[in-house]
C-alpha cells in the first residue's frame, strides 16, 4: 500500500471528492488513474464496459459513486464494480459512504465482502454543498430554501474527508476500519447559513421549505423528475435526526480534530465564492 509505483484508481475523479482526493495522492507522489466519463480510460458507473480498462493495472481505488450511493440500485451496482475489480487484481477498496442510509450500508456490506482490503468513509452532510453545489446559486442570492428543518447536522469539510480517505489508499493501518466523519460541533441549517452571512458580511438566510416543495422547485428548473423525488426523499431521511450526533472518525484516522464550520466559511468567503450575483 506505501509502495509509490502502485496505481490508486480514483472514482468520481473530477467531483467534489474525487478531485481532493486525487490531489493528495499526486502530492505524495502516487500514481494516480482518474475515473470519469472524460478520463481516458473512461469509466461510466452505467456502462460495464468501461470498467475493466479502467482498472486495469490499479491496485486500489477509491470508489465514489455518482449521483449517491444511497440511490435505488447503487448498491447493487458497486457489488458488481467490487467483483470485477477483485477479479482484476485490486488489492483495496476505500468506499465513501454515508450515513444513515440503508442502501450505501448494503455498498459497504458489498465492499467488504468482495474479498479485498476495505476501508470505509462514512460520511455526514458536505460543507462544500453550500459552496460548490446545489446550494451555492441560493446562498449567493440571500435566501437558502431547503428541506432540512430544525435538524442539528454535524457538517464535514471535504477536505478533511480527502484526508482521511487518502490515507486510507496509502496506510495498510487504514485497513478494516470504518470511519464515520463528521465536523467538530452540531450546528442546524439555519445556524450553516448564519454563518456564512457572517463570513460574507451580509444577510443570508435560511428558510426551511418541505421536501415536495423543494422538488418541486428543482423540476421547474429543470431538474429530472425521477432525480428530484430520489434526491429529496433522501434528504428527508437523512435530515429526520437519525444523524444528529457528532463521530470520531476524523479524529481515529488522522490523530487530530476536524475542521469547523466557521472556518470553512471564513475560508470560502475569501475566495469570492459567494459574492452576491
Amino acid at each position: 500500500m506505501t509502495n509509490t509505483n502502485d496505481l490508486i484508481l480514483v472514482l468520481g475523479g473530477t467531483g467534489k471528492t474525487g478531485r481532493r482526493v486525487a490531489a493528495r495522492l499526486t502530492e505524495r507522489g502516487v500514481p494516480v488513474r482518474l475515473g470519469s466519463r472524460a478520463a481516458n480510460p473512461k469509466f461510466d458507473w452505467d456502462d460495464q464496459d468501461t470498467w475493466s480498462a479502467a482498472v486495469d493495472g490499479v491496485t486500489a481505488a477509491y470508489v465514489s459513486y455518482s449521483p449517491d450511493v444511497a440511490f435505488p440500485g447503487a448498491a447493487e451496482t458497486v457489488a458488481a464494480f467490487a467483483d470485477l475489480a477483485v477479479e482484476r487484481g485490486v488489492r483495496h477498496l476505500v468506499l465513501l459512504s454515508g450515513r444513515g442510509e440503508e442502501g450505501a450500508e448494503r455498498a459497504e456490506q458489498a465492499v467488504q465482502e468482495s474479498g479485498a482490503a476495505w476501508t470505509i468513509v462514512r460520511s455526514s452532510f458536505f460543507m462544500q454543498n453550500f459552496s460548490e453545489d446545489f446550494l451555492v446559486d441560493a446562498v449567493r442570492a440571500g435566501v437558502v430554501a431547503f428541506p432540512g428543518g430544525r435538524v442539528a447536522e454535524p457538517f464535514i469539510d471535504l477536505e478533511d474527508l480527502a484526508d482521511v480517505a487518502a490515507a486510507a489508499l496509502t496506510e495498510p493501518r487504514h485497513e478494516k476500519q470504518l470511519y464515520e466523519v463528521t465536523g467538530p460541533a452540531m450546528l442546524t441549517f439555519s445556524e450553516a447559513v448564519a454563518a456564512i452571512g457572517d463570513a460574507v458580511g451580509r444577510e443570508v438566510v435560511y428558510v426551511p421549505i418541505t421536501p415536495d416543495e423543494y422538488a418541486e422547485g428543482a423540476i421547474a428548473e429543470g431538474m429530472a423528475a425521477d432525480f428530484a423525488y430520489e434526491l429529496t426523499d433522501l434528504f428527508a431521511t437523512v435530515l429526520d435526526g437519525r444523524n444528529a450526533h457528532l463521530s470520531d472518525g476524523v479524529q481515529r484516522a488522522l490523530g487530530r480534530e476536524p475542521r469547523g464550520f466557521v472556518e470553512f466559511a471564513r475560508r470560502l468567503a475569501a475566495t469570492g465564492v459567494w459574492s452576491a450575483q
